[in-house]
């Protein structure tokens, strides 16, 4: 059966009694979900016209920019509506560390419950996305800040051949570990080799969210 897909307009949307609709605010490229806050229509208008997430405080009675005293923006990529239209989802390329006031990445960085493990013991792996997306995050501010002794600002504003030199230096270590076939060192460096990759990406300017859409691209 075809889904709708007609577009609403702002005013057709079902907000609170209060004018207020919830925004869930979605990482782009990885699905990670960063926040949770709410629009109004205006604030919802400003953000289209913007580009960048706006939202209206409940406790402040104001609108507010996510990020504009911080400079951790959201550059909006798609807003999309539910199936009731009661409530959005924001996809977003987070700037910066992260989404939470905390300074975490995400503002769901805590957790309450966890389902028993299958018998195994083993604890479950963390989201490879939301790992990448924080890491990424990091790279960014240490682009931004170059704070002195950083290893990563190092890379980043040293030579370049010196970072293109340690990524064919890990290539090497991924080839050696897999040859040994020792699955713990191998993980190790391949470890090592994505991180000089995401240090060679964000020294270009290549967002995560390019990368997921490349990926995807070939995936097709």
């Amino acid at each position: 059966m075809d889904r709708e897909r007609d577009s609403l307009d702002i005013e057709d949307l079902k907000y609170d009694d209060d004018g207020l609709i919830p925004a869930i605010v979605q990482q782009h490229g990885t699905g990670e979900i960063l926040m949770l806050a709410y629009m109004n229509a205006a604030s919802l208008a400003k953000t289209m016209e913007t580009g960048y997430t706006w939202f209206w405080s409940r406790s402040r009675q104001k609108y507010w920019q996510k990020g504009e005293s911080s400079g951790h923006v959201q550059a909006v990529r798609e807003i999309r509506y539910d199936c009731d239209a009661d409530t959005l989802l924001v996809i977003v390329d987070q700037v910066g560390p992260g989404a939470c006031h905390t300074g975490e990445r995400s503002c769901f960085y805590r957790t309450l419950w966890t389902a028993p493990s299958d018998g195994d013991g083993k604890a479950a792996a963390p989201d490879l996305g939301g790992v990448l997306a924080a890491l990424f995050g990091v790279l960014e501010q240490r682009k931004r800040d170059m704070p002195e002794g950083s290893y990563t600002a190092k890379l980043l504003a040293g030579p370049e051949d010196s970072l293109l030199k340690k990524i064919a230096e890990e290539s090497g270590e991924v080839i050696m570990a897999a040859k040994d076939a020792d699955a713990d060192h191998l993980r190790y460096e391949i470890a090592d080799l994505v991180y000089h990759l995401l240090v060679v990406m964000t020294r270009h300017g290549i967002a995560l969210g390019d990368l997921a859409a490349e990926l995807d691209g070939r995936s097709k």
